[in-house]
């Protein structure tokens, strides 16, 4: 069960949660290309280890555990998926 981060995170995108992670798994970085044009953080459900740091440092209340996502969100779930995927890509074809 890896952590989510929902619509409380688009237009905030406050970085407390990117420097409490112990597995570097939310993206993008504040110095990572692609920050300024996503309009959230993503957290990869692969790197994720479910320690719930992320959670309590969020100003905005955006990080849910996978099983305590509210309904309305549960979209949330694919998307960061699908864009910590696309991140993992990105990062990989700049090294």
């Amino acid at each position: 069960m890896a952590y989510v981060i929902a619509e409380p995170c688009i237009g905030t995108k406050d970085t407390a949660c990117v420097d409490a992670c112990p597995v570097d798994c939310i993206h993008p970085k504040k110095n990572e290309g692609d920050f300024v044009a996503q309009p959230q953080l993503y957290i990869d459900p692969v790197a994720c280890i479910d320690c719930g740091a992320c959670v309590p440092v969020c100003p905005v209340s955006a990080i849910f555990a996978l099983d305590d996502l509210p309904g309305k969100w549960k979209q949330y779930a694919e998307i960061n998926a699908k864009e910590a995927l696309i991140a993992v890509v990105l990062r990989a074809e700049q090294s």
